[in-house]
């Protein structure tokens, strides 16, 4: 059974950093393009970051210079350090396996991230 169970989420202040973890059982995280996702209230949900199984990366133009995914492969886990954090960055994060752009596995319950003073 795959699954995917997003963690590391919090309260930070404007400028803060945060390293969000996924940690993926029954599949190998080497082997697939995982990517970090993002829905804040009353968004809908957007794709902020994605690493290929080649290791190639893509980032939304928001996050692009602040955000930067990465994967441990002993570990099976993927991860999304944020640094300069603003608090339009506020949502709940949730990693997928995508195939041809599109999320393919249900959603897990995410982490929440709030930027606020």
């Amino acid at each position: 059974q795959v699954q995917l169970v997003e963690s590391g989420g919090g309260l930070v202040q404007p400028g803060g950093s945060l390293r969000l973890t996924c940690a993926a059982s029954g599949i190998r995280v080497s082997s697939n393009t995982l990517a970090w996702y993002r829905q804040a209230p009353g968004k809908e949900r957007e794709r902020v970051a994605y690493m290929s199984m080649y290791s190639n990366t893509n980032y939304a133009d928001s996050v692009k210079g602040r955000f930067t995914i990465s994967r441990d492969n002993a570990k099976n886990m993927v991860y999304l350090q944020m640094n300069s954090l603003k608090p339009e960055d506020t949502a709940v994060y949730y990693c997928n396996k995508i195939i041809g752009g599109s999320a393919t596995l249900p959603w897990g319950q995410g982490t929440q991230v709030t930027v606020s003073s």
